[in-house]
């Protein structure tokens, strides 16, 4: 995205993004299933985190001479992850029902991966995002009753990878400065680091604790397993690709801080954190069934900015975007401090 900021390249990137995400999700599930420390486990991991690491490599290329090597590469990640299910479900039937169906899923999601190596344009771009839809609505086609996960490792573990994504913004900040520092990159470093800590804060301050107690809370089994698809596998993955985006704005941003966006890379800087919200708001609906006006009002407003964000000067667009998210957080810990110093007491005991 950032060597060329075009909507097809967005497009392509977040295909790419989630079969990435959906491969760490998988993995997520199954460590809560076996002990990636013990006997052949330990073996096969390895296996994959080389099959994973060749498929990375592929990335710059992976929509043109590379594609077959990272959709071979991917098929050895998913394999492993499959069978080390099967091994671990040797004793639990209804688990294993549910790894033979997301094996299904799985088969067909790499197939049409490999056949989209030896095509191009709308066709190749067709087959990966069917690949990507039906491998992610396996878990939801052929059940969740059979799953086990840890509650509390399981939504600990997203709340890393989010933290990772984050992480990778602020690198974006120093990959955008290196055609050198004077004092409009400082001020765009600055406000980087405060937009960094507004997502943190807007995740991590109340929603997560919340999210992680109401996982713990449910059922064992369907229930649980259920809000653990909806609520980490499927609605955390627009919060990474929002940061992913914001974090390209962020490097377009520092590489030019006092030229426009244009229309790209603001859509992706406002955008980005647009959509970052409107997970939020699904997310906490999903959880606890209550609506957050005011991330949807925000969310709204951010992306009716994108047009004055594609004219405007690139640093005078990020302060905008920190401010206005600033401002709801400020809102919310004034409008909800009763609740959310309550809420903290609690998850506490």
């Amino acid at each position: 995205m950032a060597v060329d900021p075009s909507w097809e390249q967005f497009a392509r990137a977040l295909l790419v993004l989630a079969v990435l995400w959906w491969s760490w999700v998988g993995y997520a599930w199954l460590t809560s299933v076996v002990d990636p420390e013990e006997g052949i486990v330990r073996i096969v991991m390895f296996i994959a985190m080389a099959g994973l690491l060749v498929a990375s490599l592929c990335i710059p290329e992976v929509f043109g001479d590379l594609g077959l090597l990272f959709a071979g590469a991917y098929a050895v990640v998913r394999v492993a992850h499959i069978a080390l299910f099967l091994v671990a479900s040797r004793e639990n039937p209804a688990l294993r029902r549910s790894v033979i169906g997301l094996g299904m899923s799985t088969a067909v999601g790499v197939g049409l991966l490999i056949g989209a190596s030896f095509t191009d344009g709308l066709t190749q771009g067709g087959l990966w995002a069917l690949a990507v839809t039906l491998d992610m609505l396996g878990p939801y086609v052929f059940g969740s009753e059979g799953w086990v996960i840890e509650p509390e490792h399981f939504a600990e573990r997203h709340g890393l990878i989010l933290i990772i994504a984050l992480g990778e913004s602020i690198v974006a900040i120093g990959l955008g400065a290196e055609a050198g520092v004077d004092a409009g990159v400082v001020a765009g470093a600055v406000l980087g680091v405060a937009l960094a800590a507004a997502l943190w804060w807007l995740y991590f301050d109340v929603v997560a604790l919340v999210a992680a107690r109401r996982l713990e809370r449910a059922a064992a089994g369907k229930e649980r397993n259920e809000i653990a698809r909806d609520s980490y596998s499927y609605l955390h993955f627009p919060m990474v690709a929002g940061i992913v985006l914001i974090a390209l704005g962020l490097k377009k941003t520092l590489a030019h801080v006092g030229d426009p966006l244009h229309a790209e890379p603001a859509a992706a800087l406002l955008g980005g954190a647009a959509l970052y919200l409107l997970a939020h708001v699904a997310f906490r609906w999903r959880n606890v069934h209550r609506f957050s006006t005011q991330r949807l009002v925000v969310a709204l407003v951010l992306i009716g900015l994108i047009p004055a964000g594609a004219v405007m000067p690139a640093i005078a667009t990020l302060a905008m975007v920190t401010a206005i998210l600033t401002a709801m957080i400020v809102y919310e810990a004034v409008r909800f401090a009763e609740l959310r110093t309550r809420l903290r007491q609690d998850l506490r005991h």
